[in-house]
């Protein structure tokens, strides 16, 4: 039998149990997915939870850096649950969907190739990573960002969408009128449908 996992990646200072809400809600719409929220491998170095990489100094000229360098650790968190759930990449599907500092890395595998994905969202993300790209091609791709967003800005989605397009794939930009940095139950519905259209093409 296929396997449908959709890995859900956090925020800077979240923790991967903030996702499950998210998760349980996608369940209702995804009810043969098997849904993985892990924390990230940092500890936040400003508080309590979780991050990929350190916040503290960072800048446009330094960002792109810090996500090269996080990328062995991260790689090592979507391994172990990939082995952990032998996940077959000629039969089963692999979605990523981030949040944030959790959409920057999802969107960075995105563009590095590094996994078969079915689909990829991002919401309140970036693309952040540099070319040259070296994509996987199929994924279907959805970013959500809300225009109040004064944590990353929502021009940050639309560029994203721009670059990705570039690169041959299937993306959907969505943007939500008033919406600062967060996650809006519009925003969770449409992905939900829009996962489930990803993984049943």
């Amino acid at each position: 039998m296929t396997k449908q996992i959709v890995i859900l990646l956090h925020g800077v200072g979240s923790q991967g149990n903030d996702l499950q809400p998210l998760a349980r809600l996608w369940a209702t719409t995804l009810p043969d997915a098997l849904f993985v929220t892990p924390n990230a491998p940092q500890r936040f170095d400003q508080g309590p939870g979780y991050q990929w990489f350190s916040v503290m100094g960072v800048t446009e000229q330094n960002r792109a850096q810090r996500i090269v360098a996080a990328r062995a650790e991260f790689d090592r968190v979507i391994a172990g649950i990939l082995n952990e759930h032998a996940f077959d990449p000629q039969n089963d599907s692999l979605v990523l969907a981030g949040f944030s500092q959790g959409s920057i890395m999802a969107l960075d595998a995105l563009v590095t190739g590094r996994y078969p994905l079915a689909a990829v969202v991002a919401f309140s993300g970036r693309l952040a990573s540099v070319a040259p790209y070296t994509p996987q091609p199929g994924a279907r791709v959805l970013l959500v960002h809300g225009k109040q967003d004064a944590v990353i800005p929502w021009t940050e989605s639309e560029s994203a969408a721009q670059k990705i397009k570039a690169l041959g794939f299937d993306v959907t930009l969505s943007l939500e009128e008033g919406t600062p940095h967060t996650i809006t139950a519009d925003g969770a519905n449409a992905a939900a449908k829009f996962i489930a259209r990803a993984l049943s093409a």
